[in-house]
């Protein structure tokens, strides 16, 4: 009986281990998942416009448009970048309506 309770108690610290290892892995998944949110938000409209012009290209039809529509859409990206944020400007920044 001595033999079974001391190996009980050396397995319980490497349960822990396993536990803490999991909660590290969902903790960096997490950190992926928003950095990719934030890409997507930043480089969103780019990235549709792009893949709007290669579906079209792929499927045989001119993509000309789309691609020209990712073109403006990033130097619309690229001058928000370049601007100060504040309140004053956030309608400007983010693209929101209102006054």
């Amino acid at each position: 009986m001595e033999r079974y309770e001391r190996n009980a108690v050396r397995a319980r610290p490497v349960l822990k281990q396993r536990g803490q290892g999991m909660s590290e892995y969902i903790i960096i998944t997490a950190l992926i998942a928003v950095a990719g949110i934030g890409l997507f938000a930043a480089f969103g409209d780019t990235l549709q416009n792009q893949m709007a012009g290669m579906s079209q290209e792929m499927a045989g039809k001119s993509g000309a448009t789309d691609i020209q529509k990712a073109g403006t859409t990033a130097n619309t990206a690229r001058t928000r970048a370049a601007q100060a944020e504040s309140l004053s400007n956030y309608n400007q920044q983010t693209g929101a309506g209102g006054g």
